[in-house]
């Protein structure tokens, strides 16, 4: 049980860390010049549509199961 909760917690913990990084490391998001030094590790705006796709994969599974 420790093993899974250390995993999830250092996945979390990775992400945090990543979001801080790029936050305080980029300018605008819509600068016209960026260097390699100030790119975002992440795009952000992919990684929050996946999110919403399967956030809303998840419901309508749980809405078909619930309703039978």
């Amino acid at each position: 049980m420790r093993l899974f909760l250390g995993m999830i917690l250092g996945c979390l913990l990775t992400i945090a860390v990543t979001y801080v990084a790029d936050t305080l490391s980029v300018g605008t998001p819509g600068s016209a010049v960026q260097t390699s030094q100030q790119r975002p590790v992440v795009n952000w705006d992919v990684v929050a549509h996946n999110w919403s796709d399967f956030t809303g994969r998840v419901r309508h599974a749980w809405d078909k199961l619930h309703t039978g």
